[in-house]
């Protein structure tokens, strides 16, 4: 590995921080300087870093699946070698376990400790829980292990969202609900939740005709990808907004303009 010296850096050689990136793809930084690692190396450092602590068979296991024990064992006191050399090494070894260096932050722990904020009823900041996790993590990774973190992280966020909307919503901050949960619909089009819970902001604010316009928009999204209705539950939520509207059905109201309708009047 080696620090790209065509790039400033935030303090000396030794003293800057060291940050690793695994959403929206693989950076190590040295202050603000890229840090160049090999595919086969990256793959290491990324799983260290979303298995804080892990003991080396386990890793080995996971970095070398179809390999014996011992070639998987052997690959990675290999691969811990050569990160070794370089002095800008994140890595750091107690007993069977290897883990990131206390001082090396990581990307997804943002996320994870947004996510735990909002869990425990403490607001991180609109802002800061729109952008954390944003970034799908390892594109273009398939590995087995990737693609479990991938979708455990998707779905922390997802909830995390949908929660923080909860919370603005019960609050009486309108606004604020509606980013949240405009955001996990961005994440997931055909998630239901995110979509109820935009039907019950406009509910909140009084704008039936924004609440039965979403109810419509994911309707029609629903059946045309994947051939559904939306739920019972999120039907229920437009029940007394469009019980008026079904009743001038029934009864040969003219709903577009509130009069019933009437014959035509008889040709003489």
């Amino acid at each position: 590995m080696a620090v790209d010296q065509s790039m400033p850096t935030t303090g000396t050689r030794h003293g800057a921080p060291i940050s690793l990136h695994l959403l929206g793809g693989f950076r190590l930084l040295h202050g603000t300087a890229p840090v160049v690692v090999p595919r086969g190396l990256q793959r290491v450092l990324a799983l260290i870093g979303l298995r804080p602590g892990v003991t080396r068979s386990h890793l080995a296991g996971l970095l070398w699946p179809e390999a014996p024990e011992e070639r998987a064992l052997s690959s990675l006191r290999t691969a811990l070698w050569r990160l070794r050399q370089d002095p800008c090494c994140p890595v750091s070894t107690v007993g069977d376990t290897v883990r990131l260096g206390p001082l090396v932050a990581v990307d997804v722990d943002v996320l994870v400790g947004t996510a735990a904020r909002v869990r425990d009823g403490t607001d991180p900041g609109l802002a800061a829980a729109l952008e954390a996790g944003r970034h799908d993590l390892l594109p273009g990774w398939y590995d087995d292990w990737v693609l479990a973190e991938r979708e455990r992280l998707r779905q922390l966020r997802l909830h995390m969202l949908e929660e923080l909307a909860d919370q603005h919503l019960a609050a009486g901050r309108h606004g604020a609900a509606l980013e949240a949960a405009l955001e996990a619909m961005a994440a997931e089009p055909l998630r239901e939740t995110p979509h109820r819970l935009v039907v019950r902001i406009h509910l909140a604010e009084g704008n039936a005709f924004e609440a039965v316009h979403a109810f419509y928009v994911y309707r029609d999204l629903l059946l045309r990808e994947l051939r559904l209705e939306p739920s019972a539950a999120m039907t229920a939520l437009l029940d007394d907004t469009l019980a008026p509207i079904r009743r001038a059905s029934r009864d040969g109201t003219d709903t577009r303009r509130g009069a019933p309708h009437r014959a035509p009047p008889q040709s003489r």
